[in-house]
Protein backbone atom coordinates (compact mmCIF):
# COMPACT_ATOMS: atom_id res chain seq x y z
CA UNK A 1 0.00 0.00 0.00
CA UNK A 2 1.25 3.45 -0.90
CA UNK A 3 0.59 6.21 1.61
CA UNK A 4 0.33 9.68 0.10
CA UNK A 5 0.47 12.81 2.23
CA UNK A 6 -0.75 16.27 1.26
CA UNK A 7 1.32 19.15 2.61
CA UNK A 8 -0.83 22.26 2.10
CA UNK A 9 0.25 25.85 2.56
CA UNK A 10 0.66 29.21 0.92
CA UNK A 11 4.43 28.83 0.49
CA UNK A 12 4.91 32.56 -0.16
CA UNK A 13 7.84 31.88 -0.40
CA UNK A 14 8.90 28.36 0.52
CA UNK A 15 11.22 28.63 3.54
CA UNK A 16 13.72 26.39 5.28
CA UNK A 17 10.93 25.70 7.77
CA UNK A 18 8.68 24.41 4.99
CA UNK A 19 11.54 22.29 3.65
CA UNK A 20 12.15 20.89 7.14
CA UNK A 21 8.52 19.73 7.38
CA UNK A 22 8.53 18.37 3.82
CA UNK A 23 11.59 16.24 4.56
CA UNK A 24 9.99 15.01 7.79
CA UNK A 25 6.80 14.16 5.87
CA UNK A 26 8.85 12.00 3.51
CA UNK A 27 9.91 9.87 6.49
CA UNK A 28 6.29 9.01 7.36
CA UNK A 29 4.80 8.64 3.88
CA UNK A 30 5.60 7.10 0.53
CA UNK A 31 4.96 10.34 -1.33
CA UNK A 32 4.12 13.96 -0.59
CA UNK A 33 2.03 16.32 -2.66
CA UNK A 34 2.96 19.92 -1.86
CA UNK A 35 -0.31 21.79 -2.35
CA UNK A 36 -0.19 25.54 -2.85
CA UNK A 37 -3.30 27.21 -1.53
CA UNK A 38 -4.58 29.93 -3.83
CA UNK A 39 -7.03 32.33 -2.22
CA UNK A 40 -8.15 35.34 -4.27
CA UNK A 41 -8.58 37.49 -1.14
CA UNK A 42 -5.07 36.75 0.14
CA UNK A 43 -2.38 39.17 -1.03
CA UNK A 44 0.77 37.24 -1.82
CA UNK A 45 4.22 38.41 -2.91
CA UNK A 46 4.50 35.66 -5.53
CA UNK A 47 1.91 34.37 -7.97
CA UNK A 48 0.78 30.77 -7.77
CA UNK A 49 2.91 29.92 -10.81
CA UNK A 50 5.97 31.60 -9.27
CA UNK A 51 5.48 29.69 -6.02
CA UNK A 52 5.08 26.44 -7.94
CA UNK A 53 8.30 27.12 -9.86
CA UNK A 54 10.20 27.96 -6.66
CA UNK A 55 9.04 24.77 -4.97
CA UNK A 56 9.96 22.76 -8.06
CA UNK A 57 13.46 24.29 -7.97
CA UNK A 58 13.87 23.38 -4.31
CA UNK A 59 12.63 19.84 -4.91
CA UNK A 60 15.02 19.48 -7.87
CA UNK A 61 17.90 20.02 -5.43
CA UNK A 62 16.89 17.06 -3.26
CA UNK A 63 18.51 13.64 -3.58
CA UNK A 64 16.71 11.49 -6.17
CA UNK A 65 15.24 9.12 -3.57
CA UNK A 66 13.39 12.09 -2.04
CA UNK A 67 12.83 14.22 -5.16
CA UNK A 68 11.07 11.41 -6.98
CA UNK A 69 8.51 11.12 -4.16
CA UNK A 70 7.37 14.77 -4.21
CA UNK A 71 4.95 16.51 -6.55
CA UNK A 72 3.50 20.02 -6.55
CA UNK A 73 -0.02 21.19 -7.25
CA UNK A 74 -2.24 24.12 -6.39
CA UNK A 75 -5.80 24.31 -5.09
CA UNK A 76 -8.40 26.97 -4.42
CA UNK A 77 -11.00 25.17 -2.36
CA UNK A 78 -11.10 23.11 0.80
CA UNK A 79 -7.87 21.43 1.83
CA UNK A 80 -9.64 18.09 2.33
CA UNK A 81 -11.00 18.32 -1.22
CA UNK A 82 -7.44 18.85 -2.46
CA UNK A 83 -6.33 15.83 -0.43
CA UNK A 84 -9.11 13.71 -1.91
CA UNK A 85 -8.23 14.86 -5.43
CA UNK A 86 -4.57 13.97 -4.83
CA UNK A 87 -5.45 10.56 -3.41
CA UNK A 88 -3.91 11.52 -0.06
CA UNK A 89 -4.86 9.74 3.13
CA UNK A 90 -2.88 12.11 5.34
CA UNK A 91 -2.68 15.87 5.78
CA UNK A 92 0.70 17.06 7.05
CA UNK A 93 0.87 20.13 9.27
CA UNK A 94 4.01 21.57 10.80
CA UNK A 95 4.00 22.87 14.35
CA UNK A 96 6.37 25.55 15.60
CA UNK A 97 4.75 26.43 18.91
CA UNK A 98 1.67 26.18 21.13
CA UNK A 99 -0.23 28.78 19.10
CA UNK A 100 0.23 26.66 15.97
CA UNK A 101 -0.96 23.63 17.91
CA UNK A 102 -4.18 25.30 19.06
CA UNK A 103 -5.04 26.54 15.57
CA UNK A 104 -4.08 23.29 13.86
CA UNK A 105 -6.11 21.19 16.32
CA UNK A 106 -9.22 23.19 15.39
CA UNK A 107 -8.50 22.72 11.70
CA UNK A 108 -7.84 18.99 12.16
CA UNK A 109 -11.14 18.53 13.99
CA UNK A 110 -13.01 20.43 11.28
CA UNK A 111 -11.31 18.48 8.50
CA UNK A 112 -12.12 15.20 10.30
CA UNK A 113 -15.82 16.07 10.15
CA UNK A 114 -15.60 17.03 6.46
CA UNK A 115 -13.49 14.04 5.43
CA UNK A 116 -13.17 11.40 8.18
CA UNK A 117 -11.07 9.14 5.95
CA UNK A 118 -8.25 11.71 5.92
CA UNK A 119 -6.04 11.97 9.00
CA UNK A 120 -4.03 14.99 10.05
CA UNK A 121 -0.47 14.34 11.17
CA UNK A 122 1.41 17.01 13.09
CA UNK A 123 5.16 17.22 12.63
CA UNK A 124 7.20 19.39 14.97
CA UNK A 125 9.55 21.88 13.37
CA UNK A 126 13.23 21.33 14.04
CA UNK A 127 14.72 23.72 16.60
CA UNK A 128 16.77 25.36 13.84
CA UNK A 129 13.65 26.35 11.89
CA UNK A 130 11.01 26.96 14.57
CA UNK A 131 11.36 30.72 14.36
CA UNK A 132 10.94 30.95 10.59
CA UNK A 133 7.72 32.22 9.05
CA UNK A 134 7.14 33.26 5.45
CA UNK A 135 5.66 36.52 6.74
CA UNK A 136 8.87 37.32 8.61
CA UNK A 137 10.98 36.35 5.59
CA UNK A 138 8.97 38.67 3.31
CA UNK A 139 9.35 41.50 5.80
CA UNK A 140 13.12 40.99 6.05
CA UNK A 141 13.37 40.97 2.25
CA UNK A 142 11.29 44.15 1.88
CA UNK A 143 13.51 45.92 4.39
CA UNK A 144 16.70 44.90 2.57
CA UNK A 145 17.82 42.27 5.07
CA UNK A 146 19.65 39.04 4.36
CA UNK A 147 17.12 36.24 3.80
CA UNK A 148 19.73 33.55 3.07
CA UNK A 149 19.54 31.98 6.56
CA UNK A 150 15.78 31.48 6.20
CA UNK A 151 15.16 30.17 2.67
CA UNK A 152 16.73 27.54 0.40
CA UNK A 153 19.49 28.91 -1.87
CA UNK A 154 17.24 28.60 -4.95
CA UNK A 155 14.87 31.18 -3.43
CA UNK A 156 17.25 33.94 -2.25
CA UNK A 157 17.63 35.88 -5.52
CA UNK A 158 13.97 35.56 -6.48
CA UNK A 159 12.97 36.94 -3.12
CA UNK A 160 15.46 39.80 -3.30
CA UNK A 161 14.36 40.84 -6.78
CA UNK A 162 10.68 40.60 -5.91
CA UNK A 163 11.11 42.61 -2.72
CA UNK A 164 13.15 45.44 -4.21
CA UNK A 165 11.29 48.72 -4.04
CA UNK A 166 10.71 50.43 -7.39
CA UNK A 167 13.46 52.82 -8.44
CA UNK A 168 12.88 56.40 -7.32
CA UNK A 169 12.06 58.87 -10.05
CA UNK A 170 13.67 61.82 -8.25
Amino acid sequence: MTRTALYPGTFDPITNGHLDILLAALTVSDGVVVAIGVHPSKKTMFTSDERKAMIADVIAGLPADKRDRVSVTSFDGLTVAAAQAAGAEVLVRGLRNAADFDYEMQMAATNAVLAPEIRTVFLPASPSSRHITATLVRQIARMGGDVAPFVPPAIVERLKSKAEPPASST
